[in-house]
């Protein structure tokens, strides 16, 4: 299969992404109404150690990965060779990390407050190994700039887990607890069947025996180390901050409330996964800016290079933009239509938590996209630092915040905007580094403001017909003054759509 350019394979992982996150979106609306909302709370509560034990063992794999590969390709190196070694190392830092979830499983349902989370935690254990083993293959097809093998894997993982999972949980509705643990095994469940397929996409690409290299070829673990490990801490502070949420929340809340795991269920379980669904489909922008920005800097190309990182960003807010926008003003509905059994005074949490983080659906998509081409250029520690700096302001806000019962759990929404403003800031200020190309990024920012507010005033009137009404209007209204105003020139969309070749296959420019 030919490489896709940058245009092509950010499409390719965008819709993808769209297709599992929309899955996802809509597989929480059956999952919510059969566990309730200390059902979610419990299945919340597992998710944060577990991300964090992705993060150490699998999450700086494709990033990191990508950009080694990436390099290779450009100079005709065996790719092959990153593949199998990669396989070697990180299997195993999986397989420590299962072992580890399932061991802790007691202490961690303890800390948390909630001792019935154990077999949650043991039954999603599993999936750390298998992840690390999918990680690897992602990875390396994305640094060849092939995106199909990961957009299919996302979709065969969701189509697992929503079968098994809404099954397993009607099963055994009847036991809450149980429910959720099964549940969780259909997500282990999707990995296995995820991972399998990785495995056969390889083992035949075109004949190219990627898992059949030369043992003498293969790189030192210390060469891949150096290259996943700064993405990977940069990568697993969110997820710590996480862990440390999942306790500090509902510890501070329980203080003066006594539905806290509920509480802690609507911000993490509802809240955020609806305003980080913006980030879930611009994570091809993301990935796919990691293989395109390195070729441009391992050839000394810098002003190319910082002109893929503007486009990354514009392609972004793009996206990114009128969603905030539009989660804001039609909260009420979007809520009612996807969590329809979260009402009374549940439902007016859920919608206020929505609107105050918001604006958190921009600002991570452009964490996310910034991040991944600091990686790019080399500079992963940057983009580690700076998270380091903005989940140190989220937790000190936390810390005061939830202490007060007038402000409760909307503390904790407060800093999660302030968390990802802070982490954006920095990044922004390392990723660009030219004055004309950040003056440029502001005037963007402040167009497609402009295009998101109008787009959405517009559809306002129609909310309450219907939310979907509304937003297909908005649509509309919004790709209309995007081409009638030019956010995106043709010669621009041609540079990054169009593929070029030369003896090296480079990627595409």
């Amino acid at each position: 299969m030919k490489n896709q350019s940058f245009l092509k394979g950010a499409l390719i992982l965008t819709i993808g992404g769209l297709i599992a996150k929309i899955l996802g979106a809509f597989y929480r609306i059956p999952l919510t109404n059969i566990l309730g909302g200390e059902g979610m709370g419990v299945y919340q509560m597992v998710y944060p150690f577990y991300c964090l034990l992705l993060t150490i063992s699998a999450t700086g794999i494709p990033s990191g990965l990508a950009r080694a590969v990436s390099r290779a390709e450009a100079v005709g190196e065996n790719t092959g060779a990153i593949l199998k070694k990669a396989l070697m190392l990180f299997s195993a830092i999986g397989l420590l990390g299962s072992v580890a979830m399932f061991l802790l499983a007691p202490f961690m349902s303890a800390a948390q407050g909630e001792s019935a989370a154990a077999a949650a935690y043991r039954t999603l254990a599993p999936s750390v190994f298998f992840v690390s083993v999918l990680s690897c293959f992602r990875g390396w097809f994305q640094g060849r700039s092939n995106f199909y093998p990961t957009a299919i894997s996302e979709l065969v993982e969701q189509a697992v887990k929503i079968g098994l999972g809404l099954w397993f949980a009607y099963t055994f509705r009847e036991n809450v607890y149980k429910a959720v643990a099964f549940t969780l095994l259909a997500v282990t469940s999707g990995e296995i069947v995820a991972c399998i397929f990785m495995i056969i996409r390889a083992a035949t690409q075109q004949g190219r025996r990627a898992l059949c290299v030369d043992y003498n070829a293969i790189p030192k673990a210390s060469a891949l180390l150096r290259i996943t490990i700064p993405v990977t801490i940069a990568a697993g502070i969110l997820p710590l901050s996480g862990v440390i949420d999942s306790i500090l929340i509902t510890r501070l809340i329980s203080r003066y409330a006594e539905n806290a795991t509920t509480l802690y269920g609507l911000y993490s379980g509802a809240a955020t996964a609806l305003t980080g669904l913006p980030a879930s489909v611009c994570y091809g922008l993301a990935a796919a800016s990691v293989p395109a920005v390195s070729a441009h800097y391992a050839k000394g190309e810098e002003k190319e290079g910082q002109k893929r990182v503007l486009f990354a960003i514009k392609c972004t807010m793009f996206f990114a933009m009128p969603a905030a926008a539009f989660l804001f003003l039609f909260a009420p509905q979007i809520c009612s239509l996807i969590f329809p059994s979260v009402t009374g005074t549940d439902g007016a949490v859920l919608v206020r938590l929505v609107r105050i983080l918001a604006p958190s659906s921009l600002l991570l998509a452009l964490v996310q996209t910034l991040a991944a081409c600091l990686t790019g250029r080399g500079r992963a520690k940057i983009s580690a630092l700076a998270m380091a700096a903005a989940v140190s302001v989220k937790l000190i806000l936390e810390a005061l915040l939830l202490q007060n019962a007038q402000i409760s759990i909307f503390g904790a929404a407060y800093a999660c905007v302030a968390c990802y403003l802070v982490a954006l800031l920095i990044n922004l200020y390392y990723s660009i580094t030219d004055r004309k190309t950040r003056t440029q990024s502001l005037g963007y920012f402040a167009l497609f403001a402009f295009a998101s507010v109008l787009a959405v005033g517009t559809a306002y009137p129609f909310g309450n017909i219907h939310v979907l009404l509304a937003f297909g209007i908005a649509g509309l209204v919004y790709l209309a003054f995007a081409v009638f105003v030019g956010l995106f020139d043709a010669r621009e969309l041609r540079m990054n759509w169009r593929k070029k070749h030369d003896h090296c296959r480079r990627i595409g420019e």
